[in-house]
């Protein structure tokens, strides 16, 4: 059987490591050529825990390659929407085309409400924010160049469905993702292209390391009340990375073709209880 994803070609952020690595590479199993972009070096200095590397995103690039894909990796902040649009026109014109967007790049940095600084305010939505719009202004147009359609897909969070304790500015920034997602399928669905955001919950990543459980587990002493508000309804927990990529791969997938606008949660059920 064909790969679903033969012949494309699909740019993902934040792909050093974590989701945006699990995405790159389940893409890549389905055929898909991959853009692999990623900051690749500090994080803003809200961030909890470490950042991620060259050597990571050297890594996802050979993973890719291991699946029999082409890879083209870029060492680029998506806050930067000039470095990044040439970093995916220097790509594109390497792999033929565009077809699939996933806007994975973000940050995560827990506290109470009254200890969030302007700066780590700031931080979180130029990063979660703007970082997705620019990713998709600076790939949407060589989809519609392709002639052919094409997906685009936000990466959220429970915390853009439900909300999330302790995280004002996530939450904030990830309810932006699903109006941004909504915004533009109306606008870019006459050529062919769905926009959809996606929202995980809690899943196995550097995200859920120890100085980042600290931190939030901090912010939780600070309001007992509200500890546990959060809790899944399948009893694994955690999902891993590749969970998340699975519908990563659905909704990149012609067997999605209808699905426009939509918010899709794979978060074990914690947004909804």
């Amino acid at each position: 059987m064909e790969s679903r994803l033969a012949g494309r070609v699909a740019l993902v952020t934040g792909a050093a490591r974590g989701q945006g690595r699990a995405h790159a590479q389940r893409l890549s199993a389905e055929g898909a050529d991959v853009i692999l972009v990623d900051i690749a070096g500090p994080l803003p200095a809200s961030v909890p825990y470490d950042s991620p590397t060259p050597d990571d995103l050297a890594e996802t690039a050979r993973l890719v390659t291991s699946n029999g894909c082409r890879a083209v990796a870029a060492k680029v902040d998506t806050r930067d929407l000039e470095t990044l649009s040439a970093a995916v026109d220097n790509a594109v014109a390497q792999l033929g085309g565009l077809d699939v967007i996933v806007a994975n790049a973000g940050i995560c940095c827990p506290a109470p409400w009254d200890q969030i600084t302007a700066q780590d305010f700031q931080e979180t939505i130029d990063t979660n924010v703007v970082g997705t719009w620019n990713t998709v202004m600076a790939g949407a147009h060589h989809i519609i160049d392709g002639g052919r359609g094409g997906s685009i897909i936000l990466i959220g969070s429970a915390a853009g469905v439900k909300m999330q304790a302790f995280m004002v500015h996530y939450t904030a920034s990830k309810h932006a993702i699903t109006g941004l997602a909504r915004a533009f399928a109306a606008e870019l669905g006459r050529c062919r292209i769905r926009v959809n955001s996606l929202h995980p919950g809690a899943v196995a990543s550097p995200m859920t390391t120890p100085p980042m459980r600290a931190a939030l587990q901090a912010a939780t002493d600070a309001y007992p009340h509200l500890q546990g508000l959060h809790k899944p309804l399948l009893p694994e927990g955690i999902a891993q990375p590749e969970d998340i990529a699975d519908a990563v791969a659905w909704l990149a997938s012609d067997e999605s073709k209808f699905v426009t606008a939509t918010a899709v949660s794979v978060d074990l059920g914690v947004a909804y209880c």
